[in-house]
């Protein structure tokens, strides 16, 4: 993940000072343990502004509106008792080429700063600090100890001290060519890393996009480099540092991450010229814009990997031991399956004590039926009469555990049942594609809390009023096809938002989504129609890899939830059966 540099820092703040300066602050939410929102109303309008010391996607930058969850953070308490109502004044760096950014509050614009709120944009060292008027610390995001750190410890109720000065040269556009020139190429080395550690400001990313601007190989010797190249080089130096002067900036995504700086073609050698950038993309306006899409996708792509792992391995573990359950069961039932053998024995036994002898291991006597023999074995300590009574006995013995383990069995066949329905719905989500599969694992894992499956102490509840957004289809014939993507949604797809004309798919006895083909008043569903809604339906189950899957449908005021049932666990009648095709089931 790319993190926000010196460059990037400036270009946001500048966008900031512009669009949000004066604001009056009206609510402060932590949206995780790492990022604080503010709530910001100018003149033309109102929004959020994100602080985050993530250790590696640390920033500052416009962010969407939080969730309706409660706030149960005490840092953005802390913050809300202090800032709320206040004016926001200034957003300014605390010193130059210093990744710290000092906002600060006052009653109303024109007056003193009573509060400082220090964010601090530093990788792994980010952290977000208040001080009052007479800097003292009152809160900060994440406090360091003097074990911690000999440093710099960071203490409520101590000194805010800046971060320890940088030590390298510092950029300048009145420094001549040969003496920027001979302090990279002093000591020779590979490009880039001179120019990261000779100068101040510099990150990977920016050296790697200066380089490559002037056509250069960033992994190449400062000795390889001939007088063109280094005059080259040179002016991207000075195009970079004219923009940070003059708060030029055009945001863009590239291949590996993205820029602000849209640099000038290799070809053109006048610095106040700029040529279009090849990766510039012409949907992202600002740079709040840019940082905000790639964080959160960035982030949201990290969590949906550990909440996937974390859901994944659990499902895995509870299944493995209720199917090992179930297999005990199944042994026991198999056992009671001889209980009627050992009573038809005793009866037997019974009405043939004639053929008895003492000392006797086994009798082979004519069954009742068809008078073939059967051999019963016998205690021969006991008598005729004691053995049956002792084979009546196991027969009861059966008979009572085969009572007791059949609904055993049931419940946990209904456990696993419902399991793998929750199994089939991580499957589908294989890799993070948007927000809405993220919000799907979120869904997922809030339903195994609440069905005791996970214990997470520090729980926060999903948003209840968060849009539920299906999977949506179009059939051949224009029909929408809604196909829920875990239990909660397939609940709420087939006992709210269905009616009386629309038609309910699923599976045969196979785990899988419910689906809805909906259809208007009057209409009817053609056979493409209905194979399609068939292929979907088997694509999203756990037969998606199968040629042909059987596909039930049905209308949805004969699907029913049986009382006690678990989310997404459903009966239904008068149904027909369809052969889905999940491999022809569009991409």
């Amino acid at each position: 993940m790319q993190p926000v540099d010196f460059t990037t820092l400036t270009a946001t703040c500048s966008e900031l000072r512009a669009q949000w300066l004066p604001a009056r602050l009206e609510q402060v939410y932590q949206r995780d343990r790492f990022t604080v929102s503010l709530a910001l109303r100018t003149m033309k309008g109102r929004g959020w502004i994100d602080l985050s010391w993530h250790p590696v996607a640390a920033r500052i930058c416009v962010g969407d509106p939080p969730p309706r969850i409660p706030d149960t953070f005490t840092f953005s308490e802390q913050l809300r008792h202090q800032l709320s109502g206040l004016a926001l004044v200034s957003i300014a760096p605390v010193a130059s080429w210093e990744r710290v950014i000092d906002l600060q509050f006052a009653k109303r614009p024109g007056e003193p700063a009573l509060w400082h709120l220090y964010a601090e944009i530093m990788g792994k060292y980010s952290n977000v600090i208040l001080t009052a008027q007479d800097n003292l610390v009152v809160t900060c995001a994440h406090q360091v100890s003097a074990k911690q750190s000999t440093v710099r410890p960071i203490q409520t109720g101590q000194p805010y001290e800046m971060p320890p000065s940088l030590t390298d040269a510092v950029p300048s556009l009145s420094e001549s060519q040969n003496r920027w020139k001979s302090r990279i190429s002093l000591v020779p080395g590979q490009l880039k890393g001179n120019l990261l550690k000779n100068y101040r400001g510099m990150s990977k990313a920016l050296v790697l996009s200066l380089i490559r601007s002037a056509s250069l190989d960033p992994e190449q010797s400062t000795d390889s480099l001939n007088p063109d190249e280094w005059q080259q080089l040179f002016q991207r130096w000075l195009y970079w540092l004219q923009c940070l002067e003059n708060s030029k900036f055009h945001p863009s995504f590239t291949p590996e991450g993205y820029t602000v700086i849209d640099w000038p073609g290799p070809e053109n050698h006048n610095v106040g010229a700029v040529s279009p950038c090849p990766t510039s993309d012409s949907s992202i306006s600002s740079v709040q814009e840019l940082l905000n899409s790639y964080y959160t996708g960035e982030i949201n792509q990290e969590v949906f990997a550990q909440l996937r792992h974390q859901l994944t391995q659990k499902l895995n573990n509870v299944l493995a031991k209720l199917r090992l359950k179930a297999n005990t069961f199944k042994e026991r039932l198999q056992q009671s399956a001889d209980a009627d053998t050992h009573k038809s024995q005793a009866d037997l036994l019974m009405a043939n004590l004639q053929h008895w002898e003492p000392g006797m291991k086994s009798i082979s006597l004519p069954d009742f039926e068809t008078e073939k023999p059967v051999i019963i074995s016998l205690n021969p300590e006991k008598n005729a009469v004691q053995n049956a009574q002792a084979l009546y006995k196991k027969h009861q013995k059966l008979k009572r555990a085969r009572i007791a383990v059949e609904p055993l069995l049931a419940a946990v066949q209904e456990e696993i049942d419902y399991l793998e329905q929750v199994e089939v719905a991580l499957s589908v989500l294989e890799t993070y594609r948007n927000t809405q599969d993220l919000q799907t694992l979120a869904e997922i894992r809030e339903e195994l809390i609440q069905q005791k499956y996970l214990d997470v102490p520090d729980y926060r509840s999903t948003d209840k009023n968060a849009a539920i957004e299906f999977h949506r289809y179009q059939t051949p014939s224009g029909f929408e096809l809604l196909i829920g993507r875990n239990n909660r949604q397939n609940d709420q797809l087939t006992f709210r938002t269905a009616n009386d004309y629309d038609l309910w798919f699923h599976t045969l006895e196979i785990p899988g989504s419910h689906a809805l083909l909906r259809l208007k008043p009057g209409t009817v569903a053609e056979e493409t129609d209905l194979q399609f809604a068939a292929d979907m339906t088997a694509y999203y189950s756990r037969a998606r890899h199968s040629e042909q899957v059987p596909v039930v449908y049905t209308e949805p005021k004969y699907v029913y939830k049986p009382k006690g049932a678990k989310p997404g666990m459903v009966v239904y009648k008068q149904e027909r059966i369809v052969w889905g095709r999940p491999q022809q089931a569009p991409a």
